[in-house]
This record gives structure tokens, C-alpha cells and sequence, in this order.
């Protein structure tokens, strides 16, 4: 049987990406991880860390075993020390993402798992990058992607992600909404194998506006949103109190929360999962997974790097891409 083979980019050089990375090494060979990164680096680090890991140059057709980890080696652009950022590796941190997204354009690889890069060092080599998810929304030319990050037996989705508290009821409108929704609902489906998704909304405002005595988003934008999804035959509940909605009995009846804004979400889900969360991008033409953490520079080549995090991105795009739906 053919195993899947995921494309795994090890990030910002100076980080813990390539640390975390080599742990793929110890991983049960339920498919094939290739790590794309300076081979020289990679088995730099290792004998730092003191990990007892042979580096494979990845070819097609090659059986997973322990102790080896595949490597398609991509070269770094300056020297790199653990801990120190170099803007002239910028281009190298990008060339990863290339190859990877290539290489799922293409069919050779499943899915694609991202560790860790720095937004600021590729802006300060002068590339304008405002993150992942980005970047891949344009060079696949999709117009929306999703944030959802799933742990600790949660799945919450974003309406909004990174904006400042006083823009996000103007950015809430029913247009977006019903197109997060759709994104949302379609991929439960196809990348996650839910016939019939069921998804819990929250409110934006205090106790969902309490009437609209607290704001009423809820009751112009939120509810008649989720009523003409509902006439569609989307399964879509709400609009919940946030300070109510993650409580299990109403979870039960759920397989996904979409969170108006990202304070309001996730804090919930890391307490529940921190070190152990994926980051999902809905909506994207191929499968994308990735850490719940930053590069964490004062960790790098130091061993106390947890990979927790990197295993269950790799385990999510594993599981996504069995039930993915093309």
C-alpha cells in the first residue's frame, strides 16, 4: 500500500523548527514525513541535541523507517546560529513554503505542515509577509481561508483573526459571515469526513447581546445570517453566549465553534490544548496544518523545545488526508 507523504516545512532556521522537526524521525511510519530544510543544519542540530537520527535525502518511493528522517534539503542563503534571526535567510524560510506548495499542487505530497517561521525578520529582508495563511491563500489564488485551530477535544473556527478589538463589529457583516460558514461546513465534509456537520456560533456581544440592550450584531447581522443558512440545509446554531457556549452539554451537540473574533475562541481551546493545538487553514485547495506556537528563539538548539505540538499537526494532516474529499 502507497503511504501518504507529507511535505514538512522546518521554518525559520534560527528557531525550533529544526529541532521539533527531527522528532519526526521517532514517529510511528504510518506515512512518509519529508522535511524540507539545509540538511547541513538539520544534522547540525541533532548532534547538539544529541539525537541519535540518520538523515535520508528523500526520494519517491522510499519506506518510512525509525531513527531515519527524510530530508529534502533546500540550502540556507547565510550562516545561521540557533537564537539569532539573519533577514538574509528570508528568501531560504520562503523557498521552503515554495517547494512544499508545489509539491501538493503536483500531487506528490498529501498535505503540507508547517513549523514555526518569524513574520518580522522576512518583512525587515523586504518582503512584505503578513503571515502563512496569507501567503498560501494568494499563491494558490483562493479568496478566503479560515482560521481553525483544534485540541483538548475542541475545533474553533474564527470570523475575524487578527484585528484590533475596535475594528471587528464593522468587519462582521452577513456577507462574511455566510462565507466563513460555507468554508467551515464544506471542509468538516470533505477534509474531515462529517456528513452532516454540526457547527455552534457565538455571539459578538455580552451575553449575545442580551436582546440588543448590549449591541445588536446579533440581531442584524448573526441570527439572519444563520437563518438563511439554515433555509440552505446548514446545520448552524446559535447565535450562544460566549461565556456559556464552551460548557460540554452544549458542546455535545457540536463538531465545530465559530468564534467571532480571536481573544474570544481561542484562549478557551489553548488552556484546553496549548502545546498540543493545530492550526488548520480552511478553505485552501490542499491540506495545511501547522504548530500553536512561535519560534521561540531563546529555545532553539537548547533541547527543552516541545514537539508536541508539531506531531499533532502532522497526525491532523495525516487524519484530513484519508477522509479528504477532492
Amino acid at each position: 500500500m502507497t503511504l501518504p507523504v507529507l511535505a514538512v516545512t522546518s521554518g525559520e532556521p534560527a528557531g525550533i523548527g529544526p529541532d521539533i522537526c527531527l522528532d519526526l524521525a521517532f514517529a510511528e511510519p504510518t506515512c512518509r514525513y519529508v522535511v524540507l530544510g539545509d540538511k547541513d543544519l538539520l544534522h547540525e542540530r541533532a548532534e547538539k541535541l544529541g539525537k541519535n537520527i540518520r538523515l535520508r535525502d528523500y526520494r519517491a518511493g522510499q519506506t518510512p523507517e525509525k531513527g531515519v528522517l527524510d530530508v529534502l534539503s533546500i540550502p540556507l542563503r547565510a550562516p545561521c546560529e540557533a537564537g539569532r534571526l539573519n533577514a538574509e535567510n528570508a528568501a531560504y524560510v520562503l523557498e521552503l513554503l515554495d517547494t512544499a506548495f508545489e509539491g501538493v499542487q503536483r500531487g506528490e505530497f498529501s498535505a503540507m505542515v508547517t513549523a514555526p517561521l518569524h513574520k518580522g525578520i522576512i518583512n525587515d529582508a523586504g518582503v512584505p509577509f503578513s503571515g502563512h495563511t496569507e501567503y498560501l491563500a494568494e499563491k494558490s489564488h483562493t479568496p478566503q481561508v479560515v482560521m481553525m485551530l483544534a485540541g483538548g477535544g475542541l475545533r474553533v473556527a474564527l470570523a475575524t483573526t487578527h484585528l484590533s478589538l475596535k475594528d471587528i463589529a464593522a468587519a462582521i457583516t452577513r456577507p462574511l459571515l455566510a462565507s466563513v460558514l460555507r468554508i467551515l461546513h464544506t471542509d468538516l465534509q470533505t477534509k474531515f469526513g462529517i456528513a452532516a456537520p454540526r457547527i455552534l456560533v457565538a455571539g459578538l456581544n455580552p451575553h449575545a447581546g442580551e436582546g440588543g440592550h448590549l449591541g445588536r450584531e446579533e440581531i442584524e447581522v448573526i441570527t439572519p445570517t444563520l437563518t438563511a443558512l439554515q433555509a440552505e440545509g446548514l446545520d448552524v446554531r446559535g447565535p450562544y453566549p460566549a461565556d456559556t457556549l464552551f460548557q460540554p452539554f452544549i458542546l455535545k451537540d457540536g463538531d465545530a465553534v465559530l468564534a467571532m473574533y480571536h481573544d474570544q475562541g481561542l484562549p478557551v481551546l489553548k488552556y484546553a490544548s496549548f502545546g498540543k493545538g493545530v492550526n488548520i487553514t480552511l478553505g485552501l485547495p490542499f491540506i495545511r496544518t501547522s504548530v500553536d506556537h512561535g519560534t521561540a528563539l531563546d529555545l532553539a538548539g537548547t533541547g527543552r523545545a516541545d514537539s508536541g505540538s508539531l506531531m499533532e499537526a502532522a497526525q491532523t494532516a495525516l487524519e484530513m488526508a484519508r477522509h479528504w474529499q477532492r
